[in-house]
Formats: C-alpha cells, sequence, structure tokens
C-alpha cells in the first residue's frame, strides 16, 4: 500500500478498534475490562473485554454445540474450504487496517505488518481453503472377506492460545488449519495483541462461517488461558508461546481430560557462518536482518552467531555496521526498520539480559541503550555483543529481544557442539558452499527447521515446528492437519 507516515496517523485517529469478545457469531460484552496499551507511544489504545472463566466456558459450548450438532463438521469439504477463501479474500479488503491494528498494539513496522504480516495470513487462510477437498482417506489391501478403511475426522473443539509478537500469522497457522479439518476453535489471543484477533472474528462471520465455529475471547494468560487449558470440553490445545508457560498446558491437560496439546515453545536458534559461505557479506547482512527484524522478538530469531574464528571480526563488524544504520522509530512510518518492543516490561527484562551480560563479563560492541524515550514509546537501541561465555545466560536463554550474541569456533564439529548446547531445537541456519558440509551439518543439528545459506525462507507447504524443549507437532503444510484430526479404523467383515 502506497501510504505516508502521515497517511497512516491519520488512518489510526479513526480506526474502528473491536473490544468485545466473539462468541457464538457475535460480540459478547461480558466480565470486566483491561487496558491495551500500545508501545508506540505509551498511550491507551482500547478498553477490551476481560474474559475468564465464565466467558470461556460460553465459547467452549458455543464451539461444541457448533462441532456436535451445527453444519461446520459435516458441510463437505469444498464448501469449508470456500468459506475459508472467502474470508481470506475480506481480510484482504481490510489489509490496511488490520496492519494498522497490529502495528498498533505490538509495535510492528507498518511495512512488515502489511507486506509481511497480513500476507502470511492472506496466504494461510487461501491455502487451507484450497486443500480442504484434497485430502484422502486410505483403504488398506487386507483379507479378501474383510474390508478395511482408515478415515481422518476432525478431533472436536480446539483452544488455540498464540503469543503477540506474530498475533495474526500464528493465529492463521492454527485456526485455517483446523477449521479446514471441521474443527470448531475457541482462540485466546495475547493480552497484549487482541484486537487484531478481534476483528479477524469480525471478519470471518462477516464471511459466512457459522455461529460457534470460531469464538476469540481476550483475557489474561493466568485466567483465561488456565481455564481453557483445563475445559473437559476442549479435544485440543494448540499453544505458541514460551517453554515455561508450555508446561502448564501440559499440567492442565493432566489435570483435566487428557486433551492433547500441542506446542510452539521458544527458540535459541544458532546460526553458523563457514568460511567458504558463498557469500559473506550477504551472510553477515542476513544474520544482522535475522536478529533484528521485528525487533528480536521471533522464536526463531538466529540470537547465536557462531562464526569461524578466521572470518569473525569481518562478520562481526559488517552486523555491527548493519545494526548502527537501521532505523528505529515509530511503528506507523514506513521507513523505520524497528520499532518499539511489545511493552514496558518486556523492555525492562530485556535490559535485564543486557546489563546482566556486560556484568558477567561479555564485550558490548554496540546498542543496549533505550531510546526514543521522549515518544513515551519503548524503544531499544539494535544490540549485539561478543566474548560470551558459552554457559552464561546470554548464551542459554531467549531474550526475545534485538540482541545478538556472537562466538567463534575453529572446525566443524565444535560448531556443531556449539549450535546443539541448547535446550531449544526450533530453527538453524549454516552458511557453505560445500554441499556435503550443508548435509552433513543440517542432519548433525537438532533443529526442527534448518535453513542453507539463508533465513527464514519457506512458505506453506513445509512444515514448522520444533525439537527438544521447542516443542512439538507441526504448523503448516498439509502436516498441521494431523493435530486436528482423529485417525479412524473401520473393519467390515464381508
Amino acid at each position: 500500500m502506497d501510504a505516508t507516515h502521515d497517511d497512516w496517523k491519520r488512518r489510526a485517529q479513526t480506526l474502528d478498534l473491536p473490544e468485545t469478545h466473539h462468541i457464538d457469531g457475535s460480540p459478547h460484552a461480558g466480565g470486566g475490562t483491561f487496558t491495551v496499551v500500545s508501545p508506540r507511544d505509551g498511550r491507551p489504545l482500547a478498553d477490551v473485554a476481560d474474559g475468564g472463566a465464565a466467558e470461556v466456558d460460553l465459547a467452549v459450548a458455543a464451539a461444541r454445540r457448533a462441532f456436535d450438532s451445527g453444519p461446520w463438521p459435516r458441510l463437505a469439504p469444498a464448501e469449508r474450504g470456500r468459506t475459508l477463501l472467502r474470508v481470506a479474500d475480506l481480510i484482504e479488503a481490510e489489509r490496511a487496517d488490520f496492519a494498522l491494528t497490529v502495528s498498533l498494539e505490538m509495535g510492528k513496522p507498518i511495512t512488515d505488518a502489511y507486506d509481511i504480516e497480513l500476507r502470511a495470513l492472506i496466504n494461510t487462510f487461501r491455502w487451507y481453503g484450497q486443500l480442504a477437498d484434497k485430502l484422502t482417506d486410505a483403504s488398506p489391501h487386507t483379507a479378501p472377506d474383510a474390508l478395511a478403511l482408515v478415515t481422518r475426522e476432525p478431533a472436536g473443539v480446539v483452544g488455540a492460545v498464540v503469543p503477540w509478537n506474530f498475533p495474526l500469522t500464528l493465529a492463521g497457522w492454527k485456526v485455517a488449519p483446523a477449521l479446514a479439518a471441521g474443527c470448531t476453535v475457541v482462540l485466546k489471543p495475547a493480552e497484549n495483541s487482541p484486537l487484531s484477533a478481534l476483528r479477524l472474528a469480525r471478519v470471518a462471520s462477516a464471511a459466512g462461517l457459522p455461529p460457534g465455529v470460531l469464538n476469540v475471547v481476550s483475557g489474561s494468560g493466568p485466567v483465561a488461558g488456565r481455564a481453557l487449558g483445563l475445559h473437559p470440553d476442549v479435544d485440543v490445545l494448540a499453544f505458541t508461546g514460551s517453554t515455561a508457560v508450555g508446561r502448564h498446558f501440559l499440567r492442565y491437560a493432566a489435570d483435566s481430560n487428557l486433551k492433547r496439546v500441542w506446542l510452539e515453545l521458544g527458540g535459541k536458534s544458532p546460526n553458523i557462518i563457514l568460511p567458504d559461505a558463498p557469500d559473506i557479506e550477504q551472510a553477515a547482512a542476513t544474520a544482522a536482518w535475522g536478529i533484528f527484524f521485528n525487533q528480536g522478538e521471533m522464536c526463531t530469531a538466529p540470537s547465536r552467531l557462531l562464526v569461524h574464528s578466521s572470518i569473525a571480526e569481518r562478520v562481526t563488524q559488517a552486523v555491527i555496521d548493519r545494526a548502527r544504520a537501521l532505523r528505529v522509530g515509530d511503528p506507523l512510518d514506513p521507513a523505520t526498520a524497528m520499532g518499539p518492543l511489545v511493552s514496558g516490561d518486556h523492555l525492562d527484562r530485556v535490559l535485564g539480559h543486557v546489563h546482566a551480560a556486560i556484568d558477567t563479563g561479555a564485550r558490548l560492541r554496540t546498542g543496549g541503550e533505550r531510546v526514543l524515550t521522549q515518544t513515551g514509546g519503548t524503544y531499544l537501541q539494535p544490540t549485539v555483543f561478543d566474548r560470551v561465555a558459552k554457559d552464561s545466560a546470554l548464551a542459554r536463554d531467549e531474550v526475545f529481544g534485538p540482541v545478538l550474541s556472537v562466538f567463534t569456533f575453529d572446525d566443524l564439529d565444535e560448531a556443531v557442539a556449539l549450535a546443539n548446547a541448547t535446550d531449544y531445537g526450533l530453527a538453524a541456519g549454516v552458511w557453505t558452499a560445500n554441499l556435503s558440509t550443508a548435509h552433513q551439518v543440517s542432519r548433525a543439528l537438532r533443529a526442527g527447521t534448518v535453513w542453507v545459506n539463508c533465513y527464514e525462507e519457506g512458505d506453506l507447504t513445509v512444515p514448522f515446528g520444533g525439537m527438544k524443549q521447542s516443542g512439538n507437532g507441526r504448523d503448516k503444510s498439509a502436516h498441521a492437519l494431523e493435530k486436528y484430526t482423529e485417525l479412524k479404523t473401520t473393519w467390515i467383515q464381508l
């Protein structure tokens, strides 16, 4: 969209922000309210309905009715697919308002919100809409006097809990395949970013989604999220967020109905640059882009840069130069490369990591300071450390901010050992011109996704998810439908 900084600011002044839950196809204002504050300037955006156990009960009951006796699971898959395509079309028609909502509520630069976040959401609904009628069941060869059928059936009511860093992308990755499979959904967005999810529910109803098929309850994780995790009428729980909270959902499942829990959790992703990288300058540029994109608030962010000692200073300096050149500023300015962190509390946590790293001997090469304080926003400089101890908190813990740790190695075995020396296993990168090395390292890395001579590339045809404490199950691709379906065997004696 060709719009200026002033255009976006004017549009923000008149933007219609939904403030109520969406339950059984209609707005619902039950419960108290909480204030959503924009990290752009620290000002209130909206007072949003604060859901608790009562609102979750209503939403789950609506989803259960819609699944047990409503039309959605019983529609022909092609008809479900056409509805998802209509959802995508209506999102496209409101693309600017969706992007502006995301930018205001969590600080994503408007260019990234419009070009990347909304593109991902629209493509996700279209992809699963097109896939809905292309799934097949199986009839294994068995004895001549029997017929065996293996069918995939929708799993039931899905609870989806998503974070604030990609509030629409990650909601789409869960909602679209669940709906394509014939499930009904209760979505609980993060407290920092409920507005875009509520807008999505409104659009989905307008596209013809029957009442109760997609419900959105805004509220806190410890209250609304917990109620959803413990609810006995939720059949599947899909969560993206921190590893610590993921553990809670596993406990909720154990304490309730043993619902299946699918987790996409944290990361501490290594990015390995070898001396034979096909383009070392491009590798350095991508390393800088990867850690500072979305303010570093990404579970896949390549927060550990592993560089061969022979090129370490060259690569590190190139990353520093790019960090210093990044434009940090108002997310409504199309020229902004890095907006504010999502909240004051999160900024304090990230700065705590920075100060602890300095105290334990890491060398701060650039950044590490809060900026633009006069705006009231939560802005932080892009930050680079080297000489980071391998056993330090900065090396082990997910910072979830624009903070890069640089490590050096002397041989490939050392690089792989260092890359795998983490509790996480979400993503990794490796840069080499040697095909054999690329294959060997990719196999050796314990990560759900390995990028070779690139980072954060891919499309909806490939699955996404983690190993180790980065979770289980997969979003994206046809494999995502495995989370939202049950296999049934029917044996017919002839």
